[in-house]
């Protein structure tokens, strides 16, 4: 079971968990360059051959890509990485198995659903689910595809890869991300969105437990975002553990509801590393 929280965030843990979640930008890299703490708490992870993984909400590069580039950083990620993307592939795989897909994304998306032998078409006669995701060529056409489908054919349901109003740039605030795409879907059909993959919905991290074969409840999250990462944890059911490192600050942290609070506020990720 995760552990009460008090109010206060724990600045350190003495517990090892049976698996280990982790954002990225932000917790274990910014840029080119790991974060303090995250050689010395991975060659731990290995050392005590404790399950791990990456999540992240952003479908829009592969999880090749992914890997090669943490593999690139001196961390071990083959197998390691789940995606927003590779999670609505699984639940699709798992609990919609035939259905036929309209993705509105990029094109790495639509490679993943490819790989994972999932269905696409542009024919509104023909698709069961549309699926809203980050897509810088979003256009009417294609808002009138999912209408169609929705609607007129009264056949398809909205699904979408992740909830992000905005993707974060680095010289810019952001471009609009998939809540973008969602919010244009439902205002021209009126029907709600009926599953978010990404943070903070719980299904990206139980759906990456159920590929590494752990539990939820016996593992922590850990990200820079206490209204994604964080909150994607306590929805889950899960410690969540705050690194000081990215986006989220101990002011807003303390400033926050105490049960929206992480157990854990890191200044460093290497606190993490369970003492003896």
């Amino acid at each position: 079971m995760h552990a009460e929280k008090t109010g206060n965030p724990a600045t350190a843990t003495n517990r090892v968990y049976d698996a280990y979640f982790f954002d990225l930008d932000g917790t274990i890299y910014l840029g080119d360059r790991l974060l303090p703490g995250v050689v010395e708490l991975f060659d731990w992870l290995v050392a005590q051959d404790l399950p791990y993984a990456f999540v992240t909400n952003n479908p829009s590069k592969t999880v090749t890509t992914y890997e090669t580039r943490l593999e690139s950083l001196g961390l071990p990620a083959r197998g390691r990485v789940i995606t927003s993307g590779t999670a609505t592939v699984k639940w699709l795989q798992t609990h919609r198995k035939g259905a036929v897909v309209y993705p509105i994304s990029e094109p790495p998306l639509i490679e993943t659903l490819t790989e994972g032998g999932i269905e696409i078409s542009d024919d509104p006669n023909k698709i069961d689910i549309v699926i809203a995701s980050f897509d810088r060529t979003f256009d009417y056409a294609k808002l009138d595809i999912a209408f169609r489908a929705i609607v007129e054919e009264k056949r398809a349901i909205l699904v979408a890869t992740n909830p992000d109003r905005y993707c974060p740039m680095e010289h810019r605030l952001g471009v609009p991300d998939a809540g973008a795409i969602i919010g244009a879907i439902e205002g021209c059909t009126n029907v709600k969105c009926s599953y978010v993959f990404g943070k903070p919905a719980p299904a990206l991290v139980e759906i990456a437990a159920e590929i590494l074969g752990v539990s939820v409840a016996r593992s922590v999250m850990i990200g820079d975002r206490l209204y994604t990462d964080i909150a994607m944890a306590i929805n889950a059911g899960m410690d969540g553990a705050l690194v000081l490192t990215g986006d989220s600050t101990m002011a807003e942290v303390m400033e926050s509801d105490v049960a929206d609070r992480p157990l854990l506020c890191l200044e460093n990720i290497g606190q993490l590393i369970a003492k003896p």
